[in-house]
């Protein structure tokens, strides 16, 4: 090809180039004719993960321990003594919550049968005509945290179906007050009371502590030789 056809060629391409050029500048001004620069794509950050809940409100009320009920009084039953026909018989309140309890008076008692049907029993405030056992009478018994309480129950032995359990109060529900929510306790052999029996209870009184010494009144709340009095 002659030089001149090979320069035309070339310049023709350039041209067309050029063109092309502008061509795609144009649409750029027609999309974007304040010449903003074009947003760049990015991936949007995650989103921050909310906080894990608190175990517990920090100014919500501290939750009773484990295994204490709402009343913070735990009711456990002693061991069942005997004596010519006498039946006497602990009940300890433990204050097992974590703030200060207090009792005044007698215990609330209700009697049931191994069917769970209710005795027709009468409780006593008070230990007479069931026996002279001494009675301290009611007095405010304040128990801080651990410390524990108790009243003790005397009744006469009442003729019981040892096949049936006829006449045996396997159930006790016990509150610490007249009113107050009842715990269910079943005595170790239950309470040979009968279904028409009389109940005695003597009033709260504070535990003995370890330092009281073994010639003190026991938590039955009487002393050596009182369960035998006729």
């Amino acid at each position: 090809m002659p030089r001149s056809l090979r320069r035309a060629a070339a310049l023709a391409a350039a041209a067309l180039l050029l063109a092309g050029c502008g061509l795609s500048e144009e649409l750029d001004r027609e999309a974007n004719p304040e010449r903003e620069p074009s947003p760049v794509a990015t991936r949007p950050d995650p989103a921050p993960s909310a906080p894990a809940p608190s175990a517990s409100a920090p100014n919500g009320p501290s939750p009773a321990p484990e295994g204490c009920p709402e009343s913070g009084v735990t009711m456990s039953p002693g061991m069942v003594t005997a004596a010519m026909g006498l039946r006497a018989m602990s009940v300890t309140a433990t204050n097992c919550g974590k703030g200060v309890r207090e009792l005044n008076g007698y215990p609330d008692i209700r009697v049931r049968g191994v069917d769970r049907r209710l005795f027709d029993v009468t409780v006593l405030k008070g230990t007479e005509p069931v026996t002279t056992m001494d009675d301290p009478g009611p007095s405010r018994v304040t128990l801080k945290p651990g410390e524990s309480a108790y009243t003790s129950l005397v009744w006469r032995y009442s003729a019981v179906d040892a096949a049936t359990k006829s006449g045996s109060g396997v159930y006790v529900e016990i509150g610490p007050a007249k009113g107050a929510p009842r715990q269910t306790i079943e005595p170790d052999g239950g309470l040979d009371i009968g279904e028409t029996g009389m109940l005695g209870t003597t009033a709260w009184q504070k535990s003995p502590s370890d330092d009281d010494g073994p010639g003190g009144a026991g938590p039955d709340g009487a002393r050596p030789g009182d369960a035998s009095r006729p």
